[in-house]
Parts: C-alpha cells; structure tokens; sequence
C-alpha cells in the first residue's frame, strides 16, 4: 500500500459519494479477518486491530492484550512490565496493542483492499441508486422508449431501464421508439439485483398525479382530492373539495377553456373525465357521482350502504352508462351499492303493488261476508 493507492481510492470515493471513513473502516475490518485466517495461530479467539494511515497507507497490526500481574495466557495477556515499554502510561487492566504486523501482509493488504473498494463501490452505487428513485415513489417521472417486446416496453428512466408491463399501459395505446412518456412510480425495490422501478399508466394514482402537477390549487392545499377511481382507458371519476368556500374545486381542476383537464385527458389517450365535487352528504354525493346523468330522488339506507336511485327514463342509459360503467364507477367512488330504476318502472312497479293491495283487500272482503254466511 503506498500514498498513491491511497490519493487514487480518495479520488474514487469521492467520486462515487462513498463516505471515506466508511471505506477506510471497511478495508480495516477486511484485513483482521485475513490476518486471523492466514497468520494468527490463536484465529477468532485473538483480538486484533488494525490500522490503515490514511495519508501514506501504511498499515500496522496490533494484537489486543489484557495487562496483568501474571500472565496465564501468552496470547491474550502481557505482563504490566513489558506493557509499559510501550507506553510508560498503561496499568494492570489496561489493553495494550502490541504490533504485530507480519512482513509480507503488505500484499494481503494490497490485494485486499481493491476488492473491498470495488465491493464497496458496487454497493455504494446500488445504493445511491435506491436512495434516488425511492424519492420518486408515488411521484410522476419522464422516461424514454426503447423498444417494444410483444406485450411490454422497455424504458430509460436515468441511470436504469425500466419496464411498463401489458396492465400497466393504457389499453390500445403504443409507443415510438425514444418516444417520452410520463409515467407514474408505483414501487421502488432494492433487491440482490439492484434497484427494480415498477411504473403504471394504468394506476388511478396516474391521472391524481397529473392533476396535482397541473392544477397549482391542488398544491397549494386549496383543493383537495377525495378520491378517485379509474377504468383505464375508458373512464376515470374523482371527488374534488375546496378547503375556501368562494373557490370551486371542479372548475379549478378543469382549468380556463378546460385546458388543464385537456393536457390530462390527451396524456391518458383520451380517457373520459368526471370532475365531480365531494359532499359529506351521501345523497348529494351519489347524484353528483352518477353525472352526467340527473337524478330524480335518492332513497338510502345507511345501514346497508344501499342507495335506489329514480331518474328519469330519457336518462337511465346515462347513469347507468355503457356496459354499467358509469354506476359502477359511481359506486365505487362514493362505497355505496347504487341500485337504479327508470321513473315508468317505478310507476309500474307502483301500479302492481297497489293492485295488489285491491286484490289483497277484497280477498278479505269475500272472507269476511262467507263467514257471515257460515254463522247464518
């Protein structure tokens, strides 16, 4: 070891942000374990030190000493004379480091400590790696395409490539190679293999990302996202309240001409929208949910969390939306089961119990007068 090696690891560790301390203590506890295996006697059972200078890389090995009065084991103790011939300052009790570097460990050391360092580096740099995407967790990042393979896209993300996996892209949407896409993080890993990135387009967290990048009330506490629920692709619903009653949290999220909810609804393929504002109140709640749709009455029950809801029959393929979506979504958002019926099946259904209600009322008529009958 020389003060060249020494100047070049400095170099390298500082490059790579590695703590110098840290490499130095690393190589340190690298060489007792090869010098208890290669040159002690007395192997794990000896304490040992050893010392790297950290400006020349001289490097020293002391076995540890208990100082007493008479010595039973010569390996593990000294006697307090010989101990104060290296310092005039110890006592029976004392440790004493009593060198004993042996002559050719200066190429153990050597060969040693570059493959601590590269060790080292390799782990620093998984590290700092994990350390920078962990930050980006739950946060929206820019990557470049590579290539398409079948169902899944490689990207470049920084200093690593990523993948967006078949249910995590947005159905039917493809990708140009070194095309730059947004995409949302949904889990950052730091496994044996090193940092693994999962991203999402897919993921409702996408489109409230997006909204809180685009939309400045949202982050300045103003309004705030109750909830939001999405069919890639297809629809997304979210729940918006404003914490400043003359600041409308619908109008906010889509933006003056609607541009800022068009930037979002064009990033996710054109994917149908509904802003719809949150109420503590479940009725108000519900109807807003199922818009577009306008509703005619609300009946729930707050025990079950079932809500029947009448609308109007010009509406009922509007609430319920294609293939149920529109409901199902709505349900979704606000946890409520949502039963809806047109306003003529309500009317019929009406109609059908209160002729039940003749005909059960005049059973008991004719009941009653046979009985009459009877008794005469």
């Amino acid at each position: 070891m020389n003060k060249e090696f020494i100047d070049a690891l400095k170099t390298i560790v500082k490059d790579k942000g590695i703590s110098e301390d840290l490499i130095f203590t690393t190589i340190e506890d690298a060489l007792i374990a090869a010098y208890k295996k290669n040159y002690s006697n007395q192997g794990a059972s000896q304490s040992v030190k050893v010392t790297m200078n950290r400006v020349t890389g001289e490097i020293k090995v002391f076995a540890q000493k208990l100082i007493v009065e008479a010595i039973r084991y010569s390996s593990l103790e000294i006697a307090l004379d010989d101990a104060r011939k290296i310092s005039p300052y110890y006592n029976i009790g004392d440790i004493c480091d009593v060198e004993v570097t042996p002559k050719s460990f200066g190429r153990v050391a050597a060969t040693l400590a570059k493959q601590v360092v590269t060790q080292r580096i390799k782990e620093a740099e998984r590290e700092l790696l994990y350390k920078e995407f962990a930050q980006k967790e739950f946060q929206i990042i820019t990557g470049t395409v590579l290539r398409n393979d079948k169902d899944h896209v490689f990207i470049n993300i920084g200093r690593i490539e990523t993948i967006l996996r078949t249910n995590d892209k947005i159905p039917r949407e493809r990708f140009e190679r070194n095309e730059r896409i947004k995409l949302y993080v949904s889990e950052v890993i730091n496994s044996p293999k090193g940092t693994q990135v999962h991203v999402s387009r897919t993921d409702p967290n996408f489109i409230r990302k997006l909204f809180e990048i685009e939309v400045s009330e949202i982050q300045e506490g103003i309004v705030e996202i109750k909830n939001i629920v999405r069919e890639a692709g297809a629809r997304t619903k979210m729940a918006v309240h404003s914490n400043i009653e003359e600041i409308d949290p619908v109008g906010a999220c889509v933006g003056e001409q609607g541009i800022r909810v068009k930037n979002i609804v064009n990033e996710a393929r054109n994917e149908k929208i509904d802003i719809i504002k949150w109420s503590d109140d479940p009725k108000v709640y519900i109807s807003n949910a199922l818009s577009p749709a306008k509703i005619l009455s609300i009946t729930i029950d707050e025990e079950k969390k079932i809500a029947d809801v009448i609308v109007d029959d010009s509406q009922l393929s509007l609430a319920i939306g294609k293939e149920g979506q529109n409901v199902r979504l709505a349900a979704r958002l606000t946890g409520w089961k949502i039963d809806i019926k047109s306003l003529s099946k309500c009317r019929e259904q009406m109609k059908e119990t209160e002729n039940l209600e003749e005909g059960r009322e005049e059973s008991i008529e004719e009941f009653e007068q046979e009985e009459v009958l009877d008794e005469n």
